[in-house]
């Protein structure tokens, strides 16, 4: 008998590779994806100007990460962008029609508050992925839609939010598909239903009951690393995996000489690893250390 009815994750037009550049721009479910790619060694730029939470707060990071001057700095080309909604609610500063990214802990008379429609969402999506596109033709792009519930909202209100963001994806990716005309992909990611309709349990929410725990996280990470990376990036990760753990280790009697040697083992180990995938940042411990 199944008791639970699994979404279907479907593989994607690409694979990521463990040296490609990603790109992680959204909510903060994004942060916590991305994290989980950083963590793993992948060259992963995460919210690079702060969490962003509506659609036109994504474009306005897009365009500064696209922007001639943050290129001529030596900003990352991704190969992968993954960009995720998590609100259509936006806030204007009144002087002078601004939406703005943050409100900085300003005081609430000074902004308006309103809801993006679907083709306004969609729009900034098409604009953020054709800036994407020019700075990095090959780009794959990743839409997908925060599972963080807003209470603020009311519930009601939290899902009509959700559900213009998805008809929003939904719309952008059709059109994507039907024109047919970039080298790029833009594909969908279902982040939200897994959450909502997979493990749709209280236990696998944080404290609050609006955020997904650590361990939803995890299982969603590992949902997207089955469909998106190749042979060679589950493979790069299970090298990863046993120094990541003992680098992480945290000895009762550090001055043994068995812990010594433990390290000066898992020091070697991280320096060929380096050796193999040049790519990554990790630093090297220093000796004795």
């Amino acid at each position: 008998m199944e008791f639970r009815t699994v979404v279907d994750t479907p593989k994607m037009p690409f694979l990521i590779e463990p040296q490609d550049e990603l790109l992680f721009v959204g909510s903060c479910f994004a942060d916590a994806i991305g994290r989980r790619f950083a963590e793993q060694q992948f060259r992963a730029t995460v919210n690079p100007y702060g969490v962003m939470y509506n659609p036109a707060s994504i474009l306005h990071t897009i365009r500064r990460y696209c922007s001639p001057a943050t290129e001529a700095g030596g900003c990352p080309k991704p190969r992968v962008a993954f960009l995720t909604l998590g609100t259509n609610h936006v806030y204007r500063l009144k002087e002078t029609g601004e939406i703005v990214d943050n409100c900085q802990k300003r005081p609430a008379a000074l902004f308006s508050e309103e809801q993006l429609t679907v083709e306004a969402c969609a729009d900034c999506l098409r604009q953020a992925i054709d800036m994407l596109c020019r700075v990095s033709p090959q780009v794959h792009i990743v839409l997908t839609v925060s599972p963080i519930r807003y209470r603020k909202y009311g519930y009601h209100g939290s899902q009509l939010s959700k559900a213009t963001l998805l008809l929003a994806a939904d719309k952008v990716i059709r059109e994507t598909g039907e024109a047919d005309c970039r080298p790029m992909s833009v594909s969908y990611f279902p982040a939200y239903e897994i959450v909502n309709d997979e493990l749709r349990d209280y236990r696998f929410y944080a404290d609050d009951m609006l955020h997904p725990s650590a361990q939803a996280v995890d299982y969603v990470w590992e949902r997207l690393a089955d469909c998106c990376l190749s042979e060679a990036a589950h493979t790069f990760m299970a090298e990863w995996r046993p120094i990541w753990q003992a680098l992480n280790h945290r000895p009762l009697h550090p001055d043994t000489p068995d812990y010594q040697a433990f390290q000066e083992k898992t020091r070697q180990q991280l320096a060929a690893f380096k050796q193999k995938y040049p790519h990554c940042q990790y630093p090297l411990p220093a000796v004795g250390g």
